[in-house]
């Protein structure tokens, strides 16, 4: 089988709701931090918002599919990312409007996909390599 094929085979077999999260709400979410690269601090913003998901196209292609190992990506990432968009949130003045509001978006989006990815990840770095 080709790689391509693996891929989209593997992200067919994840359950209905999680194929759902990933790409109609984690991917756009996160993908939409390119749109505010010239907000304050938008291109750090968007380096680790991004830099998770093109870091998990490596793991994909790696794995040939999609595996707990592309939480590590999300939990080296997006914990940062989390500070940082508290810091925007809360400590400056020269955020807000609608790039305030994505940010809160990102917050809770980021946040809720940690829940799971923190125990994902746990359950890689304890040798569970399967891909699904």
């Amino acid at each position: 089988m080709s790689l391509v094929r693996d891929v989209l085979a593997s992200a067919q077999r994840l359950p209905l709701g999680v194929q759902a999260w990933v790409f109609m709400v984690l991917m756009p979410v996160n993908l939409a931090a390119l749109v505010a690269l010239g907000q304050p601090l938008g291109p750090l913003v968007a380096a680790l918002a991004v830099g998770a998901l093109a870091l998990n196209g490596v793991v994909m292609v790696l794995d040939r599919g999609f595996s707990l190992a592309m939480a590590l990506p999300h939990v080296a990432l997006w914990v940062p990312l989390l500070g940082l968009v508290a810091y925007l949130l809360l400590g400056r003045d020269d955020v807000g409007g609608v790039y305030a509001a994505y940010l809160v978006v990102l917050l809770v989006v980021d946040a809720v996909s940690l829940r799971f990815d923190v125990p994902d990840a746990k359950r890689w770095l304890d040798g569970q390599r399967d891909t699904f």
